[in-house]
């Protein structure tokens, strides 16, 4: 964005060079206009005076001055052209810095400049979109920071708070039963490798956000990759009475981070998994298309609405809040996916209609 604003500035400066030269060139045809209307007007008035008897002695005293008097006219019509095209750049420059000042202002009026300065007046106007756009992402950045603390304040406190209040239980009841204290002691452990779960995903999230990750790719099968996710869910998808249909060339390959990638695949298909109608098939479907590789995933599940679509990937969004405390997650998994899909240079989308959620992901076949 550097070179791209001080080419900008650089074309500018040419703009300003050039309308100095053309003022320059028009104080040298006015001058000389002047100098021709100046000699023209002397000639007419000559012949005139020529013609009137009576003028003779007024025709004599303009010979005997005429050198001295086209001398005035000349000193003071160079004078007053000289002292307008010198004030003109000033002029201009004022009204670039009246124009300047109001660049920060909140309003939606445009620059206006004089014609001469169209090219600049261009500059300014862009400039200022770009500095009112700067402060919106600015202000929504702002935004999401804090809106990120309240989230981690608040999902980081329910395991916590568990994990407290079953450990206070175990202490505050030295005669609690063997099986009890089994019990309490269970659900204590579940919840804290919840929150090492959640810990996990927002360091995560974070590197992406500062783009501290560095990709290890090398070429997958990509077909492999798949079946051995669809086998690793197996024991989810059969309690629901789901089954996976995947659809792929056997030769599929693609030059990625496999461990990455993985994760990706991981968390759509979980998604897929968790908002399936029970006993329906969710397809994984895998196709070379020009230079990109495209998987998609296939379920049938309660239809997204098309404002929830827009942020499904965002942040700490949840499409099901009633189900994220107990068995959720912090709503950073298709973020993830979404940040890992960037780094490979390809993108992710979501369509959803008529009970029918697809997730689609593309990625390029060879290193970008």
């Amino acid at each position: 964005m550097g070179t791209k604003l001080k080419s900008k500035m650089f074309e500018r400066e040419k703009d300003l060079q050039s309308i100095y030269r053309k003022l320059f060139c028009q104080m040298v045809i006015t001058a000389a206009l002047y100098a021709v209307i100046g000699v023209a007007a002397y000639l007419v008035i000559i012949r005139l005076l020529e013609r009137v008897e009576i003028a003779h002695s007024l025709l004599n005293w303009v010979e005997l001055h005429r050198v001295s008097g086209f001398f005035a006219y000349i000193v003071i019509g160079y004078t007053v052209i000289l002292i307008y095209y010198w004030k003109k750049p000033f002029s201009y420059l004022n009204d670039i810095l009246t124009a300047t000042s109001s660049i920060y202002q909140q309003d939606d009026k445009s620059i206006i400049l004089p014609a001469p300065l169209e090219t600049i007046e261009n500059y300014l106007n862009e400039l200022r979109s770009d500095v009112q756009e700067s402060k919106l992402a600015a202000q929504n950045a702002e935004q999401r920071k804090n809106d990120m603390i309240s989230y981690l304040a608040h999902d980081l406190k329910t395991p916590l708070t568990s994990i407290i209040g079953y450990l206070s239980l175990m202490n505050d009841t030295p005669d609690m039963s063997t099986e009890e204290r089994a019990k309490c002691g269970r659900i204590a452990v579940e919840k804290a490798q919840r929150l090492e779960k959640m810990i996990n995903e927002f360091f995560d999230i974070t590197q992406y956000n500062l783009q501290q990750v560095e990709l290890e790719k090398e070429t997958i099968d990509l077909y492999y990759m798949l079946v051995q996710l669809s086998d690793e869910f197996y024991p989810l998808l059969s309690a629901n009475g789901n089954t996976i249909n995947l659809l792929a060339d056997e030769n599929l390959t693609i030059y990625a981070d496999p461990v990455r990638l993985a994760r990706v695949f991981n968390n759509i298909l979980k998604n897929a998994i968790s908002y399936s109608y029970p006993d329906t098939e969710i397809i994984v479907k895998g196709k070379k298309a020009q230079n990109n590789v495209i998987v998609s995933f296939q379920n049938r599940g309660k239809t997204i609405p098309k404002q929830k679509l827009t942020v499904l990937f965002d942040k700490f969004f949840r499409l099901d809040e009633a189900r994220t405390t107990n068995t959720g997650g912090a709503g950073l998994g298709l973020a993830i996916a979404k940040d890992i899909i960037t780094l490979h240079g390809g993108c992710i989308t979501a369509e959803s209609d008529n009970e029918t959620t697809t997730f689609i992901v593309s990625l390029p076949l060879t290193e970008v």
